[in-house]
């Protein structure tokens, strides 16, 4: 099984205040990309797929691609490719909202990777988390079980391990029963307190520490590209098309499948580490968590070329 790892990278990370996918955090320079690279090359995955803006190409080449192409996992070189997220590949019928720059959102970026990502089994991940190499190696047994339709994989963590104290983040609160994902709903405005609590302050609720939720970390068959194109342009043709701030979002998809009983996710919980720069707070706090991990013997002196 050739299995790719897909990275969402085109992001424009405003609430961290720059390109977070691109920073430098590791103890010798490393991108969080680079930790998702390795991890997932060390679990079975041989092609990466990078889903960026068109002028971050020469960048994302010059920091992971080139090594990559230059990499053999037991005699076989590393396939890289790249796939843009843009105003490009919206459908001919659909005029674009003057004053429109913000990207269509993770369905529209899943989709702008169809030719690259849809020659086998895939996973689809953020640029900007760390997600734990037990999770990859999870995710990769998962896919070689998968069938060919009407099926998901997806990764769970536990919300109390994905909050920031810095500010509110969205989170896909999850409903699983034995394994299997019933609802998913995305919580836009979650925020973390020093003494643990949760609060979703747009409904004004606590929320349970170990509550499932999703990061982006799903898994694949390329039968769901004709759903993620149908379910798109609906997305499109609806009111939320022309507006200027809205997207299409990947656990918002999913949960509406779910309902329609037009798909089945399989959940596996994350038995490892996540985190994540959600604000520019949280970089400290990221760099010494990957530091610890280096020193405990993890990961490797440098990750290019490894």
């Amino acid at each position: 099984m050739i299995a790719s790892l897909v990275i969402m990278a085109a992001g424009l990370g405003s609430r961290y205040g720059g390109d977070k996918q691109v920073d430098g955090i590791g103890p010798r320079g490393e991108i969080l990309m680079e930790y998702a690279i390795h991890d997932a090359l060390q679990a079975g995955f041989r092609r990466v797929v990078f889903i960026i803006k068109p002028e971050m190409e020469p960048m994302v080449e010059r920091l992971c691609g080139g090594y990559l192409r230059r990499t053999e996992l037991n005699g076989q070189p590393v396939e890289v490719a790249y796939a843009f997220q843009d105003f490009t590949s919206l459908p001919d019928w659909y005029t674009l909202p003057p004053g429109r720059t913000k990207p269509f959102g993770t369905v529209h970026a899943l989709l702008c990777a169809e030719a690259a990502a849809a020659r086998g089994p895939f996973c689809v991940i953020n640029a900007d988390d760390y997600y734990g190499p037990e999770a990859y190696r999870t995710l990769f047994a998962e896919l070689g079980r998968l069938p060919e339709e009407g099926r998901a994989v997806m990764i769970g963590y536990l919300l109390k391990n994905t909050a920031s104290l810095y500010g509110a983040v969205s989170r896909g609160i999850c409903e699983v029963d034995r394994g299997a994902l019933r609802a998913i709903r995305e919580t836009k405005r979650i925020q973390l307190y020093p003494d643990g609590t949760l609060r979703d302050l747009n409904a004004d609720l606590l929320l349970a520490p170990d509550t499932v939720v999703s990061m982006n970390f799903w898994g694949f068959q390329p039968s769901i590209f004709p759903v993620l194109r149908a379910y798109f342009e609906d997305f499109l043709r609806s009111g939320a098309g022309a507006e200027l701030q809205s997207e299409c979002l990947l656990p918002v998809m999913v949960g509406d499948l779910l309902e329609r009983k037009a798909l089945e996710v399989t959940v596996c919980p994350s038995g490892g580490r996540w985190f994540g720069m959600t604000y520019r707070e949280d970089r400290e706090i990221v760099a010494g968590e990957l530091r610890k991990l280096h020193g405990a013997g993890l990961y490797p002196e440098t990750l290019r070329g490894s």
